[in-house]
């Protein structure tokens, strides 16, 4: 057994560990703050060493070096690091990641991490993980929700934002975490072994392609995916709609009486959460399931609330599905519906003028969630476009012409998506806006898709791409968008708010 086989819980002997952690954004911070808070030897490399999170590294009784992304630091070789902790954006083949191949030295990721440290508290939290190719963040927002409806002690972290490191840090420590994971934080966590995670419950909410520049193919991102439902105690819960993550959880190594549960937008078998007559229902945690179904909330009453577009319900399915796997009753799942309201820049209603409807729905950063959003409203002028990251756009196109008033590409990548519209709708009015000037990008297709949009119509901002050629974040995109949405209607009362209605 070496040292590392011993490190799995926070009162183990982690002096003086020599631990190199890759990157100082939030995660990379967290771990570096953590191992330091332990009496290990760490030292950060990052690539900016001009950050206020720099400048914190000495204070927490770190090092910090820089380092290009092709370029091995004398002071990482120096320091011989038994272990390497590395921030999810590393790609497999960055030099740093060869480099400790090379040299047999262990990568961890901070999910690893803080799975060996979770009981610093007390008892450890419970885990119940999510991901998925989209939904993830609302998803994990309405489990914890719910969760919180029961009484329970419950933090939303991972990748919506929170460090699991911070989460499980928390003095006041924790009932249950419910932890979004994205493909390149599964990519580095073991399934088995003494870093390996043992969830509660856990869900892939779909799969698409997406990442396929990162991961290298569709089936290596698949895999990344798949991770998720390792080891899992109590419930795997997956798409009825997407055979992919039904197949995962087949192929799943899991605990003995762990349950496969599916959910899905039709009727509900025995074990399934489904819709029957415009009610969402739990078929799965009663005894008589066979014969039997509880009732969670109908589909007016989320309707009400701006929660009744079908992907968002598909959500709320698989959010109350974790959440019944803990014990949480369908009176508390009602009384946290109630409440719920999806985060900005999920389509998020700007304003409604002349019965036409802005929706900003920059969140759609892949063409999986686009078509999600298409699918939501009849008759569209649709914004798309700015960074692909590898992935066809043709079938998204093809699949939405009959819907189309229009279409605005942004965005660098506009050839493919140009191409796409050609060959499926060359007599759909299609605009380019051919600008390098950030500040120009939104007011220029705002304009342009007011020009074309009718009454009836919505001009939506579904990007089906990431935002980083044009905007600081797919937030950044959306803010712009709102903006030149109220630039562009001159102060014209909308009919409804993003705080009022959602689609």
């Amino acid at each position: 057994m070496t040292r590392l086989d011993t490190l799995t819980s926070w009162h183990s002997d982690w002096t003086d560990l020599k631990v190199a952690v890759l990157g100082l954004g939030v995660t990379g911070f967290a771990a570096a703050d953590t191992l330091a808070e332990l009496g290990a030897d760490v030292l950060v490399v990052a690539s900016d060493t001009s950050t206020e999170r720099a400048q914190l590294i000495p204070v927490i009784g770190a090092r910090l070096v820089q380092a290009d992304s092709d370029e091995i630091p004398t002071e990482l070789i120096d320091l011989r690091p038994d272990v390497i902790v590395v921030s999810p954006g590393y790609h497999p083949d960055h030099t740093l990641l060869e480099w400790a191949q090379a040299n047999a030295v262990p990568v961890w990721g901070d999910i690893e991490l803080a799975w060996r440290l979770r009981d610093k508290v007390g008892t450890p939290a419970e885990w119940i993980l999510v991901t998925g190719t989209n939904g993830k963040t609302t998803t994990v927002q309405m489990a914890a929700t719910m969760l919180a409806a029961a009484g329970h002690r419950v933090a939303p972290c991972g990748n919506i934002g929170i460090p699991v490191l911070d989460a499980i840090r928390d003095p006041q420590g924790w009932d249950v975490l419910v932890v979004e994971l994205s493909s390149y934080q599964l990519h580095y966590l073991p399934t088995s072994g003494p870093g390996a995670l043992v969830p509660w419950a856990s869900v892939c909410l779909n799969i698409a392609d997406d990442h396929i520049d990162w991961h290298g193919s569709a089936a290596a991102y698949r895999a990344a995916k798949a991770t998720v439902y390792a080891n899992t105690i109590t419930a795997c819960v997956y798409n009825k709609a997407d055979e992919a993550t039904r197949e995962m959880v087949e192929e799943a190594d899991v605990q003995e009486g762990a349950r496969a549960i599916g959910f899905g937008l039709g009727a509900p078998g025995p074990s399934d959460f489904g819709i029957v007559d415009g009610i969402l229902c739990d078929r799965a945690f009663l005894p008589e399931r066979f014969n039997e179904a509880l009732e969670l909330t109908t589909v007016d009453d989320l309707a009400a609330a701006g929660l009744s577009a079908a992907h968002i319900v598909s959500n709320i399915l698989a959010a109350s599905a974790l959440a019944r796997s803990f014990g949480v009753t369908p009176a508390q799942i009602r009384l946290a519906l109630e409440t719920f309201r999806l985060d900005a820049h999920r389509i998020e209603v700007v304003s409604v003028v002349r019965d036409i409807r802005w929706v900003d729905d920059s969140k759609a950063t892949n063409p999986h969630a686009a078509d999600a959003s298409l699918r939501a409203f009849d008759s569209v002028v649709w914004l798309v476009g700015g960074l692909l990251k590898g992935v066809d756009i043709d079938d998204l196109v093809a699949s939405h012409v009959s819907r189309l008033r229009a279409a605005i590409i942004i965005g660098v990548d506009r050839v493919a998506l140009r191409e796409a519209f050609a060959r499926h709708a060359p007599l759909l009015p299609v605009i380019e806006i051919d600008t390098e000037v950030f500040d120009e990008v939104m007011p220029a297709a705002v304009d342009a898709a007011g020009s074309l949009a009718r009454a009836g119509d919505v001009v939506l901002l579904a990007p089906a791409a990431a935002s980083m050629d044009q905007f600081a974040s797919y937030s950044e995109r959306g803010t712009r968008f709102a903006e030149a949405v109220h630039e562009y209607l001159g102060g014209e009362a909308g009919e409804e708010s993003a705080s009022d209605a959602r689609d």
